[in-house]
């Protein structure tokens, strides 16, 4: 049976969380593979709408598993929260998985991550400042402490003790901050494993032997492709691997097991933070496509950076995850418009890219060629086939497949589940 990874193709904020529960209801588990929340998949169920930080998209599916797996970085406190408020909702939890090797988000992480962000100034790279980056670097150090360590506290104290002993000269010393206190911190996050020892497993192992028996797995991250710390826009990614391929480290699942890779795309572009976006729209025009796409962090709130589909960026992405469809979004948000922009290629100096160029410098000064596609002024979001649309969304649809190279499945024509066209199936 399939393990199925859904990936972001572009910046983030594509509607991965959409597409993970559509899916949701065909598969037995769905496992958040990598990041922290520091990201949210925003899911709309009739009129209900869930926001979601750490949880799996697949905890709105009362059939499936969610899974936690060991690539997530985890703040304990975000995540009980988070269970409780979908509880008092009517969501439960009880079936939640957390792998006992995934690392822990602690409070000296988040100061240090606001801190030092504060130092950079200009050059900040535009956290969110919940300690993520700081927690997958002590990860990479093996100085982390992870979700196992919560239920030995003589293993707990000890580390922190150590590791408190360097961070403490860096917050007083460096940053002229207050010091962390080891024993304080060791009494809330006992308190936190306590109330977290039911959902501890070792999810590796789970996932294989639900393989094994024939189930499904669908596997989701969090960010996207171009924030990915190796393939993305570097040093303004993040701290992890969003791609396909840290779906199998973030889950331990090996590659042989995925049988499919689902692609999501806005049907136009943003991005949230610093960091270069060939296509991003200023004034009046990117407040318009902004506030029409409700372009908001889910998690922080932030107002999103807009511009047009870059098909380049596509097309990189459709390589580097080994994409074989694409589930393309929010393709209503670009109903009212003349013509509609499609960046096929860069100027960089006056040479032509067809695909991303090698050198971040090259990438900061890339300009979008574009072509002008025809619009569309009908209301879509009612459609339920593909013939449903105006000839020109269909167009749009047929143009940027022949773009991206992988075919498009799915169509997003609004926020709520049931607003999906299928042009083939997804699982």
């Amino acid at each position: 049976m399939p393990a199925i990874v859904v990936v972001g193709a572009q910046w983030g904020d594509e509607g991965k969380g959409k597409a993970t529960d559509l899916l949701g209801d065909r598969v037995d588990y769905v496992v958040r593979y990598q990041g922290g929340n520091n990201a949210g998949h925003t899911v709309v169920i009739g009129d209900e709408s869930y926001a979601l930080h750490l949880l799996p998209s697949g905890v709105l599916s009362p059939r499936v598993v969610p899974v936690i797996g060991n690539g997530v970085v985890v703040d304990p406190e975000v995540l009980l929260r988070e269970i409780d408020d979908l509880s008092k909702r009517g969501v439960s939890c009880e079936d939640l998985l957390i792998s006992a090797n995934a690392h822990l988000i602690m409070p000296y992480h988040r100061a240090l991550d606001k801190v030092t962000e504060r130092y950079l100034g200009n050059a900040r790279i535009g956290t969110t400042g919940r300690g993520i980056g700081p927690a997958y670097a002590d990860k990479v150090a093996r100085t982390g402490i992870r979700i196992q360590d919560l239920l030995d506290p003589g293993i707990l104290n000890q580390k922190l003790e150590l590791v408190l002993r360097e961070r403490n000269q860096v917050l007083t010393k460096v940053y002229n901050r207050r010091g962390i206190d080891a024993a304080a911190v060791a009494e809330e996050y006992l308190g936190y494993g306590e109330q977290m020892r039911s959902y501890v497993a070792d999810t590796g192992l789970v996932l294989n032997q639900a393989l094994d028996e024939g189930k499904s797995i669908l596997l989701e991250g969090a960010q996207a492709t171009m924030l990915d710390v190796d393939h993305g826009t570097y040093p303004f990614v993040t701290s992890s691997s969003p791609t396909a391929g840290g779906a199998c480290v973030g889950s331990g699942i090996g590659p042989t097991r995925i049988t499919k890779m689902i692609g999501i795309l806005k049907a136009y572009t943003t991005r949230v933070g610093a960091g270069p976006f060939p296509t991003e729209l200023t004034g009046e025009r990117g407040e318009w496509l902004r506030k029409a796409g409700g372009e908001y962090g889910v998690t922080t709130g932030r107002p999103r950076r807009t511009g047009w589909f870059d098909a380049v960026v596509a097309r990189y992405s459709t390589r580097v995850n080994g994409i074989t469809d694409y589930f393309i979004t929010k393709l209503d948000v670009l109903s009212g418009l003349d013509q509609v922009p499609v960046c096929v290629a860069y100027d960089v100096g006056g040479r032509r890219h067809d695909e991303i160029p090698m050198t971040q410098t090259d990438f900061h000064h890339a300009t979008p060629i574009y072509e002008y596609l025809d619009g569309w002024w009908e209301d879509i979001s009612q459609a339920r086939e593909f013939a449903d649309l105006p000839r020109n969304a269909q167009a749009y649809v047929k143009a940027l497949e022949d773009m991206i190279g992988a075919p498009i499945a799915a169509i997003g024509t609004g926020p709520r589940r049931d607003q999906t066209l299928q042009l083939r199936p997804l699982a």
